[in-house]
């Protein structure tokens, strides 16, 4: 099997992962994506450009993917996986349905190669630094193969258990930090409305039961600034996770009200034009339904 790795997709996440993979690996990497500009970026760093998917695999032994969302994930795989060779790899580290990742490794199962879906949290910030948590859904001996590599990408890995499992794990995480947003925006919105210092609020809310992750970074680096750039998390990206995790809720015979009224703010959010701009956004229309 080829010691060589593969690398589809290399957007605002996948173009810093593919990096240090090359550069902490110490495998030789080959590069996909329909943009050319980060593969011209990654030469640098030692990563070869391919033509297409079906070029990766016919190279590579373990393959990543870091693609937008499902429907991308599933036609890359539909071209990569009759270009693998039996005793490969495809390691997901895009946010798709749970079902689909599931669908995903019976399909390479029957063709003698094996999947793991490991989506990635954390921000770009993180990305560039390797220091991404990575959820796991695979069989133990496909995480063992793989967990060295994840490595170079991630310093939190979590093997959440068989397949689909990492995707729920992403999903809920994603889920759980949509609301914190919503919260904070909320709150944000009450302290200007009253005249009180928000910035001031948000050192009391870290110094309470209040604190978080989603506080630290998403309130005080996005909300506090009103920074909301494009090349981020964006709300679209935020939007999909929230309804694929909705779609779970509902097979498994859930309604989720909190989820819900994340997924109605950020569907006013990218109404009011907000789409392409960093998550958080969302305080923009907070107040006006």
């Amino acid at each position: 099997m080829s010691d060589t790795l593969g690398f589809v997709g290399l957007g605002v996440m996948g173009e810093p992962m593919c990096r240090n993979l090359a550069a902490k690996s110490g495998a030789p990497v080959v590069a996909f994506d329909v943009n050319p500009a980060p593969l011209e970026r990654l030469a640098a760093g030692g990563v070869r450009a391919a033509q297409s998917p079906q070029a990766v695999a016919g190279e590579a032994g373990v393959v990543f993917l870091s693609l937008p969302g499902g429907t991308e994930v599933a036609a890359v795989c539909g071209a990569l996986l009759p270009a693998l060779a039996p005793g490969a790899c495809v390691v997901d580290l895009s946010t798709v349905p749970v079902a689909l990742a599931r669908d995903l490794a019976a399909a390479c199962a029957a063709r003698g190669i094996e999947f793991a879906d490991a989506p990635v949290a954390r921000t770009r910030e993180a990305a560039a630094k390797g220091t991404l948590s990575i959820m796991v859904g695979a069989p133990a001996a496909t995480f063992d193969r793989i967990r060295p590599l994840l490595a170079c990408m991630g310093s939190d890995l979590t093997h959440c258990g068989g397949p689909g499992a990492g995707q729920l794990a992403k999903l809920l995480n994603n889920m759980v930090l949509a609301q914190n947003v919503v919260a904070l925006a909320e709150a944000l919105a009450v302290a200007k409305a009253a005249g009180v210092d928000p910035a001031t609020v948000f050192d009391a809310l870290a110094q309470g039961s209040a604190d978080s992750f989603a506080l630290r970074n998403h309130g005080m680096k996005a909300l506090l600034p009103g920074a909301f750039p494009e090349r981020a998390f964006s709300t679209e990206y935020m939007l999909k996770d929230v309804g694929y995790a909705l779609e779970l809720a509902a097979e498994c015979g859930l309604a989720l009200s909190g989820a819900e009224n994340a997924r109605a703010l950020l569907e006013a959010s990218l109404a009011a034009g907000f789409g392409a701009e960093y998550f958080p956004a969302l305080a923009k229309v907070v107040g006006r339904r």
